[in-house]
């Protein structure tokens, strides 16, 4: 580390003329020296350097770069800064602009769908940002005050976090670490036993290893240490006395025993996943024949489009019907129509005294409506024609004694029993689905498209629908990505002697499209994350998970998390025949092909393995989600370890 040399000075400013005895009463000791070196923190440089190349690896490991082998050292520069016993200048509100400028970049795609989100896209940013410094400021603390090896510290704080921000306030469970190695398919089968909390654990235990092993000549290069100031007086004594060992608190200790405790780990999810992909005995399920629309949000909301919605959707259920499915999924809320049930005892005067304010003909015609029947009878022959069970996306309108409940639905239509059983989506998305406090605070509509009268009520229960022989269970739009909501309809229904052989989720991704320069919409590297992020649901359950999802990707997910070729993919915007059957990779770049209207038929593989996270839930990650706020809260009282 850098020495500085400085001249001798008296209390007054002038140079000493001590004699040499008197300097040697003064001459401090060499512990005297370090505890001096230690209250001095070093530059800023340093920590501006590593934040910001593990912000730029972070990002380049998820989509759309999807390099997810950066994953592994992605977060080893940030790292760096825990191995510091000093706190860098302004070491803090680096970390946190750091990760602003990551969660910026990275989540970029929610502006698309409405001007109104990009508060709600700076305000998600600003959240999450806050978890790289809070991850550091933790991890120092189990390390320089608990004496904790940085290798136990860090990963169990980093998935403790990840667990925090999986639930709290609805949650966002996106864009964990361990999701960067969706392509690894043997690494990612720890799920089953742990979540994708576990991938996570087994990624950033490896960036810690990688943070210990950086020599500390290297940190001192880097200006992580601050400068030593020897007294001129001094300069005769040997340079390994003046030198201030203040990074020996930054040592990687035993880094050979780390080092093999890290690969040995490893090895052990890799061997694990190898083992249970060999236990998969996938036998041919249902065929299902997934409808993907082409249409923007935009479009969705205006009731001009309705007819041509409904119009691309039904000729791809024909286009599909050929090959005999035994269920067509629609996408989320893609039949536009809604479907209006009136609660038992609800009369005309009160249906009349909810009405919006309209003219008395419009009050008319909208009091009628809660009584036609011609949605119902539609679902009714869309699913006789096709002879096949239909799930449809749709609104739901409950009218109660005093208000007009809106769902966001999931029906399940038969030839032989018609409009059945109906699931409400519980998981509802912040701000784009509904409002927290608006009426409390009605400036908060302004964060949401939904506007003040807007929003979705919650529904009450997960639903499994029973058609052939299978239980399918939808799950709506992100639910997809929340592993405990994913995991405990899964276990309920376990319980229940309704094991669910299928997770089926229609989804929108018609919010997250932008226009090309010829007009089209073109998706966003959202729809590819979200496909990612679900992916991890059926490892986890070891139950398939099949995807239609407007301007989406729609897709058949095995067991193992692997995206499984369908039977047929019918491109429905093809120009000819001979074109509009292929594959759902485009040949020319070997990306999966989305933004365009299709359909996805296939056999669903059943998988015949159980789950232990099924049977037991969060255990590990809550584990470490206590453990890092035992250290939050007790580091503070504890003295700081003396080298």
């Amino acid at each position: 580390m850098a020495t500085q040399i400085l001249p001798q000075t008296s209390p007054t400013g002038q140079s000493s003329t001590m004699n040499p005895a008197a300097a040697k009463r003064h001459e401090p000791t060499v512990r005297e020296i370090i505890e001096a070196a230690r209250s001095a923190p070093a530059s800023v440089r340093g920590a501006i350097a590593c934040t910001l190349t593990s912000a730029v690896l972070l990002w380049g490991s998820f989509t759309p770069l999807d390099w997810g082998w950066l994953g592994w050292i992605a977060l080893s520069p940030m790292l760096l800064l825990v191995r510091l016993e000093r706190p860098t200048r302004f070491m803090y509100p680096v970390l946190y602009a750091s990760g602003l400028v990551w969660s910026l970049a990275t989540l970029q795609w929610m502006r698309l769908g409405d001007p109104a989100m990009y508060i709600a896209w700076v305000a998600l940013a600003v959240y999450v940002a806050m978890y790289f410094p809070v991850c550091v400021a933790i991890s120092r603390g189990a390390v320089h005050r608990l004496g904790l090896p940085m290798l136990v510290a860090v990963p169990v704080v980093w998935t403790g976090l990840e667990y925090l921000r999986a639930t709290l306030m609805t949650g966002f469970a996106w864009y964990f670490i361990g999701h960067t190695q969706y392509a690894w398919p043997e690494m990612i089968q720890v799920s089953d036993l742990v979540g994708a909390y576990g991938v996570s654990f087994v990624v950033v235990l490896v960036a810690t290893c990688v943070a210990g092993l950086v020599p500390l000549a290297w940190l001192e290069r880097m200006k992580l240490f601050p400068p030593v100031q020897v007294p001129a007086d001094f300069a005769h004594l040997p340079a390994d006395e003046i030198v201030v060992q203040n990074s020996s608190r930054a040592e990687f200790r035993r880094p050979w025993l780390n080092l093999g405790i890290t690969l040995a780990v490893v090895a052990a999810a890799f061997v694990y996943g190898a083992v249970r992909r060999s236990q998969a005995d996938f036998k041919p399920g249902p065929r299902v024949a997934l409808i993907q629309g082409n249409f923007p949000v935009r479009l969705k909301h205006s009731e001009g489009e309705y007819a041509t919605i409904f119009r691309y959707h039904d000729a791809l259920t024909g286009m599909a019907v050929q090959y005999q499915p035994d269920l067509i999924v629609w996408p989320e809320t893609m039949f536009r129509w809604p479907l209006q049930i009136v609660e038992p005892g609800v009369v005309e005067t009160q249906l009349r005294a909810m009405a919006p304010p309209i003219d008395l003909t419009e009050q008319n015609r909208w009091v009628d409506g809660w009584t036609d029947q011609t949605v119902r009878k539609t679902l009714c022959e869309m699913s006789e024609r096709a002879n096949a069970a239909m799930m449809i996306g749709i609104d739901t309108w409950i009218a109660g004694p005093d208000q007009i409940k809106r769902f966001n639905s999931a029906i399940m239509v038969t030839p032989e029993g018609g409009v059945g059983d109906r699931y409400d989506k519980m998981h509802r998305v912040l701000y784009g689905e509904y409002t927290p406090l608006k009426k409390e605070l009605p400036f908060l509509a302004s964060l949401s498209p939904l506007g003040v009268s807007g929003g979705l009520s919650k529904g009450a229960a997960a639903k499994v629908f029973k058609y052939g022989g299978w239980n399918f269970s939808p799950i709506i739009c992100f639910e997809d990505t929340v592993p405990h909501l994913v995991r405990d309809i899964a276990y309920e229904a376990e319980t229940s002697d309704r094991k669910v052989d299928v997770f089926v989720n229609q989804t929108n991704e018609g919010w997250f499209v932008h226009q090309t320069a010829d007009g089209k919409s073109a998706g966003s590297s959202e729809l590819n994350q979200h496909l990612i992020t679900a992916s991890f649901r059926a490892v986890e359950t070891r139950t398939p998970l099949v995807r239609a999802a407007n301007t989406g990707i729609s897709a058949v997910i095995d067991g193992d998390g692997v995206l499984t070729e369908p039977n047929v993919f019918i491109n429905g915007d093809a120009e000819t025949s001979e074109e509009s059957i292929s594959t759902m990779r485009d040949p020319a770049t070997g990306k999966l092909r989305k933004s365009l209207n299709a359909a996805v038929i296939a056999d669903v593989p059943l998988d015949n393995r159980s789950s232990f996270y099924v049977a037991h839930g969060d255990w590990f990650a809550q584990g470490c989600c206590v453990g890092a706020l035992f250290f939050a809260f007790v580091c503070p009282f504890r003295r700081r370890q003396q080298a």
